[in-house]
């Protein structure tokens, strides 16, 4: 049986483990934590309406319902041309006949990024933002910024998505508890319209929601550097902050920069269309790379999210047979390229979509935020094998 090493426990790793799987492969999966992260519901940790655990799903049991192997181990080198991967444990891994490489990005460098927190980090940091916030909180007063950057070698790496459900959610737990007044509440951005990606229908909507909910925004200035306390531009003002919360935009990962890798100018993997990484000669490797470490190829408002990781996933599972089984067909991930999400609010939400074809953002007053609970759950018992997935997801 052909053997196929996966690096990362994400949504691209994870969804390619169950999928060759089901196409009978021996898969062992390699990730530097034991469990896997449910990103997009990650921002109800810091307002307290989920716990740590309602976001995380143990990839031992995945493990065991799916069959494949996993390693909890970092990898720290990849010599892809002869067949090597470097874990700091157990050594070098050379058993495998493909390598799928799915290990996400790396951050931009910013001064003083310590300073800050992200939504879109560490796992764990959602728990130390609901901390910050809770102190806040107990003080009753407090200024409150939120924002996100952006990769100028790659549009596809920014991720403000997070960034607006946060804000929203506070906003949002702070007038519960009748406390709204007492807090500034700013989100802010080094490009002139944060968000455009989605289409100029959402970026009006997006202006209205700031506005109802009295958002500061800040927005069009490079960020020079983050304080203790706030946040410096390139004109020498300063917003006044005493919880910064930060999305960087996403850099290729430290391990893939020092690989033999083809990579773009951002250090995200060369691919193409079927995800295999080509040699020098523009041939198909045994080497795939899928999710956010991808180099995404397609139109401007391309963006790395979770359910084209899967995309990428699924094709990769779908080729691997078709190559060792000599058919000629493929499944490519660019005609797939869209923006999918429900952007919460912790009251409601709003349904975000653009494809080549429409741009929209179609308001979702309370029933939306219920309908984001429900995708959380369904993403975790569908994973785990306990309800049967919807066709197509």
């Amino acid at each position: 049986m052909r053997k196929v090493l996966i690096l990362g426990g994400g949504f691209a790793g994870v969804e390619a483990a169950i999928f060759l799987r089901k196409r009978h492969y021996t898969v062992t999966l390699v990730s530097d934590r034991d469990y896997f992260y449910i990103y997009p519901t990650s921002i109800w940790v810091p307002t307290a309406e989920a716990e740590f655990d309602d976001v995380c799903i143990d990839l031992n049991t995945l493990a065991e319902a799916h069959g494949f192997s996993l390693i909890v181990d970092e990898v720290t080198a990849i010599a892809s041309q002869s067949n090597e991967v470097t874990l700091r444990q157990k050594g070098v891994f050379r058993e495998y006949d493909y390598l799928i490489i799915a290990m996400g990005a790396h951050k931009m460098h910013h001064q003083g990024i310590e300073n800050t927190l992200s939504i879109c980090g560490a796992p764990t940091v959602s728990l130390a933002i609901r901390d910050v916030l809770n102190t806040l909180i107990a003080k009753g007063s407090g200024n409150i910024a939120m924002g996100f950057g952006c990769n100028p070698h790659d549009s596809s790496a920014v991720r403000g998505g997070p960034g607006f459900e946060l804000i929203f959610n506070v906003h949002h737990k702070l007038k519960k508890l009748g406390i709204r007044d007492h807090f500034e509440l700013t989100f802010f951005a080094p490009m002139q319209k944060p968000g455009a990606r989605m289409g100029d229908q959402a970026l009006k909507m997006m202006d209205r929601y700031f506005s109802r909910l009295n958002i500061t925004r800040h927005f069009g200035k490079k960020i020079t550097a983050f304080e203790h306390d706030g946040v410096v531009f390139e004109d020498n003002t300063r917003l006044q902050s005493d919880l910064t919360m930060f999305i960087p935009a996403g850099d290729g990962h430290r391990v893939l920069k020092a690989s033999d890798l083809p990579l773009n100018d951002a250090g995200f993997v060369r691919i193409n269309d079927f995800c295999e990484v080509l040699n020098s000669e523009g041939e198909a490797t045994n080497v795939y790379a899928i999710g956010d470490c991808a180099a995404l190829q397609g139109p401007d408002w391309r963006a790395k999210q979770g359910h084209i990781a899967e995309v990428m996933a699924r094709a990769v599972a779908f080729n691997i047979t078709a190559r060792d089984s000599k058919v000629s067909d493929r499944q490519g991930y660019q005609e797939h390229l869209n923006i999918l999400c429900i952007m919460d609010s912790g009251d409601g939400a709003a349904f975000v979509y653009r494809d080549n074809n429409r741009a929209m953002m179609i308001p979702l007053p309370l029933i939306g935020h219920w309908m984001k609970k429900g995708w959380g759950a369904y993403c975790r018992y569908s994973k785990l094998g306990t309800i049967p997935r919807l066709p197509g997801l």
